[in-house]
């Protein structure tokens, strides 16, 4: 709510009229206006990369898709369902540093104090600070590294391009090792029926065919989704 706070901030800011862009006080015409629209539709359309690069929601996606194929199941939850609930999470986990963005950057813009310009700085500070707390150094080395930037004295000069795409696969693997844990117990059963199926001589019927309903029956009775979700959640200190 605060980014589109802070768009519509910038494309109607105070005072002037609502096509005055920020920064040019003197550009009043007419014919800004379309230079705003663009502006608007770009950042817009930019929303759902921003939220899959700077947020938890890659890695409850990737935990979330791991649990549907253990199970054995090919579209259930549904991926709307799946997509929701990574959604519903990462806002509960990004609300606090939502609201330090709104503190430190929406609120001095609407009180006309700072320009859109170091609004979207300030905006960076608190995200720069999330990302960097589960950025594997071994990520950020390495695009420190192909970026050629000097190995900084603190974090917060580490530039944000290269603490984007360190915090994203950092995410990944972390995605990937929550992914391989939830594995290892259904393919035991895995195993378990097609070895006793094997053993029966029962080939006419796919060992997946009863192996699914046994897997969906355990992961019922130990609360799945109350001990996955607890535990990514946790993951996350």
């Amino acid at each position: 709510m605060s980014l589109m706070f802070v768009l519509a901030r910038v494309a109607n800011p105070v005072p002037g009229p609502p096509w005055a862009l920020p920064g040019a006080p003197g550009l009043n015409s007419a014919g800004s206006v379309p230079w705003t629209i663009v502006v608007l539709l770009t950042v817009l359309t930019l929303l759902p990369a921003l939220l899959l690069s700077m947020t938890p929601f890659v890695r409850l996606l990737v935990v979330f898709h791991f649990l549907r194929q253990a199970l054995g199941l090919q579209s259930t939850p549904s991926n709307q369902t799946l997509i929701g609930l990574a959604l519903i999470l990462t806002y509960f986990l990004m609300q606090p540093v939502v609201e330090e963005v709104y503190r430190v950057s929406a609120v001095p813009l609407e009180q006309g104090s700072i320009t859109a310009m170091e609004a979207a700085g300030r905006a960076a500070g608190p995200l720069r600070s999330f990302m960097l707390k589960y950025a594997r150094e071994k990520d950020l080395a390495l695009f420190l590294e192909l970026a050629r930037e000097a190995r900084p004295h603190n974090p917060d000069d580490i530039p944000l391009r290269v603490v984007v795409p360190a915090y994203i696969i950092s995410e990944l693997k972390s995605g990937f090792q929550i992914g391989a844990a939830l594995f290892l117990p259904f393919l035991v059963i895995d195993l378990v029926v097609a070895a006793v199926a094997a053993s029966i001589g029962m080939l006419q019927l796919p060992p997946v065919v009863i192996s699914t309903p046994l897997k969906i029956l355990l992961f019922v009775m130990v609360d799945g989704w109350n001990l996955l979700v607890g535990s990514v959640m946790r993951s996350f200190g």
